[in-house]
């Protein structure tokens, strides 16, 4: 870990290894928040004012409906504090949307729960088929790549634009935000989980299972077809205004006795296990870096803090040990073949069939039109 460069900024550090530093060593993710993100990001009187403007259309469109907008809902802070603002502050009248992979941290479903009962919203939750999510994955398990959260994500972002476009609700309201999210996972640590070349290739080498209920959607469906052509807009109110986290938390704990996760993403049982454990300790990648590079970059945290955090495990060795064995006997397999698929070679995207070259050039034309501003991927 002592031959790893490390940002003088930020906590980046050569486990991304794309990243490049400049004369001062200043990394090429805080570089491009500071050229590309910052300067489109306004938080001010401007930011509230398109808020406002955007809240209004919202409501005129929904007069005469049941809800006026969907959400999607982890039970992690961002969501949970999205769904605050937009009921108390802006009178919105969101569906709140919950999507059960089978791996629902207690904590989550308390957070959900006690909100929805004191914000009087109604829950629906769709629940993906066990057997279609386990086969999918254990095939990347198999597969040896980084990104075994895809299965999850995948199904969470398929099954809420499709419940929009089926009932015809314009607008998702979602928790993504600069303020905890400025700088994003390198691509060799979390890859597009849209890319259906990868998927299929996958299916292909180490499927059975048919997946006949599993909510497929390629990029092209969700980021092009729904958006464009359905016309459902995807809103991020938290980018409108300043969004602190621990303002938020403490907020959420008063009023809702509400519960933090111990990390962001850890909502769910498998992503914990995941981030926690299988991307440190298999691949080398700390997803917090990623995480806590954000806070230091809209002035949440200080970068010794940051390195203080870094110095301790995201999840302790007796929690790894518990997590392996529930993920093991969860996805019906031993705790020694899940350390086989452990021990294998690792690879990466480049290994199997894929669809980057498409992603790549949609990036530039969203980055041309203005829609996208950050370059660092």
């Amino acid at each position: 870990m002592s031959s790893l460069k490390i940002c003088t900024n930020c906590v980046m550090d050569t486990t991304d290894s794309q990243i490049t530093f400049d004369e001062n060593g200043v990394c090429d993710h805080c570089l491009d928040f500071k050229q590309n993100v910052a300067p489109n990001w306004h938080t001010d009187e401007r930011g509230n004012s398109e808020l406002e403007r955007i809240i209004s259309k919202i409501k005129k469109d929904g007069e005469g409906r049941d809800f006026d907008c969907i959400m999607g809902m982890s039970g992690g802070a961002d969501s949970s504090y999205l769904l605050h603002v937009a009921v108390t502050k802006y009178g919105l009248r969101p569906l709140v949307f919950h999507v059960d992979g089978g791996w629902n941290a207690d904590d989550a479903v308390h957070n959900i729960n006690v909100m929805i009962d004191k914000l009087n919203l109604d829950l629906y939750t769709e629940v993906i088929n066990w057997e279609e999510m386990k086969d999918f994955q254990l095939t990347f398990l198999k597969s040896g790549l980084p990104n075994i959260d895809i299965p999850q994500d995948h199904a969470f972002v398929a099954t809420l634009y499709d419940f929009a476009d089926k009932y015809k609700i314009k607008y998702i309201l979602n928790g993504g935000n600069i303020s905890t999210e400025c700088v994003r996972n390198p691509l060799e640590w979390l890859y597009y989980g849209t890319d259906m070349a990868l998927i299929k290739d996958l299916r292909k080498q180490f499927s059975q299972n048919p997946m006949k209920t599993y909510p497929f959607s390629s990029v092209l469906r969700h980021k092009f077809y729904l958006r464009y052509i359905r016309k459902i807009q995807v809103i991020k109110p938290l980018n409108y205004f300043p969004y602190i986290k621990a303002d938020a938390v403490k907020l959420l704990q008063d009023e809702y006795s509400w519960k933090a996760p111990a990390q962001k993403h850890f909502e769910s049982r498998f992503t914990r296990f995941y981030e926690g454990y299988w991307l440190p300790k298999k691949f080398g990648y700390d997803t917090r870096k990623v995480q806590l590079s954000s806070l230091i970059l809209t002035n949440q945290m200080t970068r010794d803090e940051a390195i203080e955090i870094l110095k301790t495990p995201a999840i302790s060795e007796e929690s790894a040990k518990h997590d392996f064995e529930y993920v093991a006997t969860k996805l019906g397999i031993t705790v020694d073949e899940l350390q086989m698929y452990f021990d294998q070679p690792n690879k990466t995207y480049k290994d199997y069939k894929n669809q980057e070259s498409m992603f790549v050039l949609g990036a530039k034309i969203l980055r041309w039109l203005g829609i996208e501003r950050s370059i660092k991927r």
